[in-house]
C-alpha cells in the first residue's frame, strides 16, 4: 500500500468579494477548475497547499469531493494561509502551529512593521498545520508550512528601495524570521518523534529556499545518512530523530519548482522520517517516487521580485511536488 502526498503553492488563491468585477469572479472560478483538474491527474492522497485566501480551501474541495477532510491554518496579516485536503480521514483534530516556543533567542525575533519600526515577533507569519492519518496500520503525522518569503517588503508596502542600508536591514530580518520559523517546525517534529516513536512524520511545503540552505538543513535533524549516501541504508543512533529530504530523488533536470530571474529553485520540498522508508529484505530502504511537475502548465514562468505583475494569472508560479511512499 502507498501514501501519496503533494505540496503546491497555488499563488494568491483569494476568493473575490461580492462587489468584485465579473471578470475577477470568472478568473477565480477558472483557477479553481485548473487546480482541481491538476489534482485529479496527479491523484495524491493528501494535499498541502500554500497561499490560500479565506474560504478558498473549501471552494477547491467543492470540486474535489473525494477529499472529505480539510483544515486551513492561521493566516498572516494579509489573510494568506496554508491548508490541507485529504481523502484519508484525519485522526483527531488538526493542529495549528503558530507560536515560537523555543528558549531565547528563538522565543522571539526582531522585525520591522509597515512604518519601519522595530518590533518583536513571537509567532510564525503564516501558521503551519499538522494532521495525523492512518495508512495500512501506520500513523503518519503530516505538517505543512510556508516559511518567510525571500521577497522583501519595505516600510510602506514597497517591494524595492534605493536605501541599501534599509535593504540590508530588511533582508537580514527576513532571514532571521525564516530561521526561527524553521526551528519552530523542527521543534514540533522533535515532539512528535519523541512522543510517538513508532509513527511516521512528513514535513512538506514552501520552504522559500533550496534544500542546501541553512534554513532547510535545520529541519533535517542530526547530520549524516542523507539519501544517496552510504550511511542511508546503515542504521545508526541518529535515524530516529532524522528527517530525510526527498529532493535528491527528483530527476536532476526537473529538480526545481519555481523559476526566479531565469534560475530554477526547489523551494517546495518533502521531508520524511525513517518510517516512510521501510527496509526491503532487511537491508536497503525502499525509496518513494518523487517528482516536481514542472510541466503542469506546459512551462513554468520566470518571475521577478514584484508579485503584483502576476495578479491576474490563473496558473501558479510554483509547480506541484509529489511523493509516493510505500507503507
Amino acid at each position: 500500500m502507498t501514501l501519496s502526498v503533494m505540496t503546491w503553492n497555488v499563488e494568491n488563491l483569494f476568493p473575490p468579494g461580492n462587489e468584485a468585477a465579473q471578470e475577477d469572479k470568472d478568473r477565480y472560478q477558472a483557477k479553481l477548475d485548473f487546480l482541481a483538474g491538476t489534482v485529479m491527474v496527479l491523484d495524491p492522497d493528501v494535499i498541502a497547499l500554500q497561499e490560500l485566501g479565506p474560504g478558498a480551501l473549501a471552494d477547491l474541495r467543492g470540486r474535489l469531493p473525494a477529499y472529505a477532510d480539510l483544515h486551513e491554518g492561521v493566516p498572516d496579516r494579509r489573510g494568506i494561509r496554508v491548508g490541507i485536503l485529504s481523502r484519508v480521514p484525519f485522526l483527531g483534530d488538526a493542529a495549528d502551529i503558530t507560536a515560537f516556543t523555543g528558549p531565547p533567542p528563538l522565543d522571539s525575533v526582531a522585525g520591522l512593521d509597515n512604518g519601519g519600526n522595530v518590533i518583536q515577533i513571537t509567532e510564525l507569519g503564516r501558521g503551519a498545520v499538522g494532521v495525523t492519518v492512518n495508512r495500512n496500520g501506520i500513523r503518519v503525522h503530516i505538517i505543512t508550512c510556508h516559511l518567510k518569503s525571500k521577497l522583501l517588503t519595505f516600510p510602506g508596502g514597497f517591494f524595492s528601495t534605493n536605501d541599501e542600508n534599509l535593504r540590508a536591514q530588511v533582508a537580514g530580518a527576513a532571514l532571521i524570521r525564516r530561521t526561527a520559523e524553521s526551528a519552530q517546525i523542527r521543534r514540533e517534529v522533535n515532539r512528535l518523534l519523541a512522543d510517538h516513536p513508532a509513527d511516521g512524520v512528513i514535513v512538506l511545503g514552501d520552504f522559500n529556499d533550496n534544500p542546501e540552505a541553512a534554513t532547510s538543513q535545520l529541519l533535517l535533524g542530526p547530520p549524516g545518512s542523507e539519501i544517496g549516501t552510504l550511511g542511508f541504508d546503515r542504521p545508526d543512533q541518529g535515524d530516529g530523530a532524522r528527517l530525510f529530504n526527498t529532493a535528491v530523488l527528483i530527476d536532476e533536470d526537473r529538480r526545481y519548482s519555481r523559476i526566479h530571474g531565469g534560475v530554477g529553485e526547489l523551494l517546495d520540498q518533502i521531508l520524511a522520517s525513517e518510517e516512510l522508508f521501510p527496509r526491503t529484505g532487511g537491508v536497503r530502504r525502499a525509496l518513494p517516487v518523487v517528482d516536481s511537475h514542472v510541466d503542469f502548465a506546459n512551462q513554468l514562468p520566470s518571475v521577478s521580485g514584484n508579485p503584483l505583475v502576476r495578479a491576474t494569472e490563473i496558473e501558479p508560479d510554483h509547480a506541484p511536488v509529489t511523493a509516493v511512499f510505500g507503507i
